[in-house]
């Protein structure tokens, strides 16, 4: 099978051909090392998060033989207490230039191998991984506050940072979910993690008095939709009260208030919190406001300042071009990312009102 055929269903009208989206595929493998280590490109840094949404994006491209290598390289680099390192040096034996642990972080390993397995059915691979997640998730849910919101990390020390984030702790939520289906497909119930994931999510819908205040940024803005604390009435009402704050037409998703930049990252997430909330027509129209951010070879610039006309960083990186081809996977119907980004297969712990001020 050809590049272009396993990724026909990539294909979406006026964001990419199934040669465009091969071609992508191609920019995300090349940046990929040996090891299975995916950077944010070539001679750059790699942190845990990104790393692992590139590895899906390669799962949703058919790549699961590259996939899996990137995942082995988590349980190769997982901390004694479950953590990651912040970032890692892409080379020199994966010396960590960071060693802050964050939570955020840790836990998106159980989105990501969620992901595999359902587009594998790899038991074996399950098996393996399984006190990986086990690991990440009791490392993070640790700093879980009594008002259920997630610490932001710890230091280089092991000193706790208990001031919490929304957008982390939003996609912490959509983690413990897929961590808890990883765990009923193992018939491994874990009775604290759905106490915490009601506690976190009646955080994140009812008190943003809990996380520090970071409105400026469209993260914060869309995350609790993409995480799946926020859903229907509540979710659309969210994304209209800011729209015309964040999205520029024709352009894609501002980074950060006021600053005239649109990213991509941010515009294929948004796109993805829309599809969440059966809005594909307008996730369709975000991800082709962005076409002028794809670069010749298949890659995408991380940014764009439309004010100077200017491309802005001048990188391009694995974690742009993976969030593009994940909301693609999305629409076009791909059944692992529907699974685990639509949400409705995932458990959802216990109501929120049976563990509104429970502490872990």
């Amino acid at each position: 099978m050809t590049p272009s055929e396993r990724t026909e269903h990539l294909a979406l009208t006026g964001v990419l051909t199934a040669e465009q989206a091969a071609e992508t595929v191609a920019g995300i493998r090349a940046a990929q090392r040996e090891d299975g280590a995916i950077p944010w490109f070539r001679g750059h840094h790699l942190d845990p998060w990104d790393h692992t949404e590139a590895a899906m994006a390669l799962d949703a491209a058919g790549e699961h033989e590259a996939a899996a290598r990137a995942y082995e390289w988590l349980a190769r680099h997982q901390n004694d207490d479950g953590s990651w390192y912040a970032a890692y040096h892409d080379g020199e034996a994966d010396r960590p230039t960071d060693l802050g642990r964050e939570t955020n972080f840790c836990a998106y390993i159980a989105v990501g191998v969620w992901h595999h397995y359902l587009s594998t059915g790899d038991d074996a691979f399950l098996d393996r991984m399984w006190p990986r997640v086990h690991a990440a998730i009791e490392f993070t849910l640790a700093l879980q506050q009594p008002g259920g919101q997630i610490g932001w990390k710890r230091e280089d020390d092991g000193t706790p940072v208990n001031d919490a984030l929304l957008t982390g702790s939003s996609s912490i939520h959509h983690a413990l979910r897929c961590a808890l289906a990883i765990a009923d497909e193992r018939e491994e119930p874990q009775p604290d993690w759905e106490l915490a994931a009601g506690a976190l999510a009646h955080a994140i819908r009812r008190h943003p008095e809990r996380f520090l205040d970071k409105s400026r940024y469209s993260m914060d803005w869309y995350y609790p939709v993409l995480g799946g604390a926020l859903t229907g009435a509540e979710a659309k009402a969210r994304i209209e009260d800011r729209w015309d704050d964040f999205v520029v037409p024709g352009l894609g998703v501002r980074c950060v208030l006021p600053n005239p930049w649109v990213t991509g990252g941010e515009s294929c997430e948004l796109a993805l919190a829309l599809w969440v909330m059966g809005e594909s027509d307008r996730a369709l129209e975000i991800l082709q406001s962005i076409r002028h951010l794809r670069a010749e070879g298949g890659m995408y610039w991380t940014g764009y300042v439309f004010e100077d006309r200017a491309v802005w960083p001048e990188e391009q990186t694995t974690w742009t071009a993976g969030s593009l081809l994940l909301a693609v996977a999305a629409l076009g119907g791909d059944e692992a990312t529907v699974a685990v980004f639509g949400g409705e297969r995932l458990p959802t712990g216990l109501p929120p009102e049976c563990c509104a001020d429970s502490s872990r």
